[in-house]
């Protein structure tokens, strides 16, 4: 997840008000650019996408390639908003759960499509130690804090342009002491597609004060392109031979457990419904990816499904995948055309590192320092059989 920054010239930790702060994505442009220089395939529009509440215009970008795979993503939130993608048969549709309107990103949805940060999955009890200072952090979970609280990164404005090699870039600078983090963090997300299906998206972060960094994304997938259809005959391949428990309040207990002889093992192919009533409240959990990337691409696993034949390849860098099943979907929300998003109407598969990792000292570390930079990518490849 961290490597060292190469042409790190300037300390972040000698900034002295938010206003130079600001000025750290100026700063490290050069470094962001070190593996954004490969051409994008696909070609970037523009439109607008409304009004936030305070008055800000939020836009939409749709990226197509050469085959006419379509992503949309605005920049409120960082939210991929749709991904259309041919079935067998050559029909394109969508294969996300999303809306086609800001109003409804902005009331109360489970954070679809969402870039998340700073702080992907659980915090128990939304506190943390760190340097021997403690941090208290919003809970909106529970007694737990989850994906950055209520006012994360899926909430906020990014800034957004296109960049000289066909990216989509989108652009934050979290304050020091937003959503009680430390350090001001600068973070930068690029969303490019490729000619052979696949959606990359890349992340860098830099910080001015040790902090933890754990960004997703938090689109949720449905390979029919019907989500009036359950994910529960979608066939499911993750390259995970571990898992990390929860208790009921789905925080690790700090074990790191085999997968064999559990629900939790789909080392080979398995249905998800074949087993998803031996999972009390249904999968919501993170796997521990066995290849454990080093600063590269790995295959995290396969989604397909038998009805479509639409198949999703998944690699990573990170250590770890939430398989989250749609549980908590309850058909109170609906699409463009009004299907009911239902309980297993579409899953999850984030990669991350682990939920609550800065209170398990065993767990690989979340936290960046002001001498590194934070560097991640995760790719959906998109293909039929």
């Amino acid at each position: 997840m961290k490597i060292r920054a190469q042409k790190l010239n300037i300390i972040f930790h000698r900034l002295v008000s938010i206003y130079l702060a600001g000025l750290i994505a100026v700063v490290y442009t050069g470094c962001a650019k070190q593996e954004t220089e490969i051409k994008s395939s696909n070609t970037i529009t523009q439109e607008n996408f409304g009004t936030l509440v305070d008055g800000r215009k939020a836009d939409l970008y749709t990226l197509t390639n050469s085959r006419n795979m379509e992503v949309k993503i605005t920049n409120y939130g960082g939210i991929i908003t749709s991904v259309k993608v041919p079935d067998r048969d050559g029909n394109m549709e969508n294969v996300v759960l999303g809306f086609d309107s800001i109003e409804k990103y902005q009331q109360n949805n489970p954070f679809f499509g969402a870039t998340i940060g700073r702080f992907g999955n659980r915090i128990a009890e939304g506190k943390f130690n760190l340097n021997g200072t403690t941090y208290s952090l919003p809970v909106n979970n529970g007694n737990n804090h989850l994906h950055g609280g209520d006012n994360g990164f899926h909430t906020v404005l990014f800034d957004a342009e296109e960049t000289e090699s066909g990216q989509l870039k989108l652009s934050y600078l979290s304050v020091d002491g937003e959503a009680g983090y430390p350090g001001n963090l600068q973070v930068e997300v690029f969303f490019s597609l490729s000619d052979n299906n696949e959606l990359k998206i890349e992340y860098r972060a830099w910080t001015d004060k040790a902090t933890p960094v754990n960004l997703t994304n938090h689109s949720y997938f449905n390979l029919t392109g019907d989500p009036a259809n359950t994910i529960l005959d979608h066939e499911l391949k993750l390259n995970a031979s571990h898992y990390t428990p929860v208790d009921e309040e789905l925080i690790p207990t700090g074990e790191i457990t085999s997968v064999e002889g559990t629900p939790f093992d789909f080392q080979e192919a398995k249905i998800i419904g074949e087993r998803i009533d031996k999972v009390e409240g249904g999968y919501d959990h993170n796997l521990v990816i066995t290849t454990s990337p080093a600063d590269s691409l790995q295959d995290v696993g396969v989604l397909y499904s038998p009805q479509s034949g639409r198949e999703m390849k998944v690699f990573s860098m990170e250590p770890g995948v939430q398989f989250y099943s749609g549980n908590f979907l309850n058909g109170s929300l609906a699409g463009p055309d009004g299907t009911a998003f239902e309980k297993h109407s579409a899953l999850c598969l984030e990669t991350q590192h682990f939920p609550n990792s800065p209170n398990e000292p065993d767990f690989p570390s979340t936290i960046l320092e002001p001498d590194e930079e934070y560097h991640t990518v995760t790719v959906y490849q998109f293909s039929t059989r």
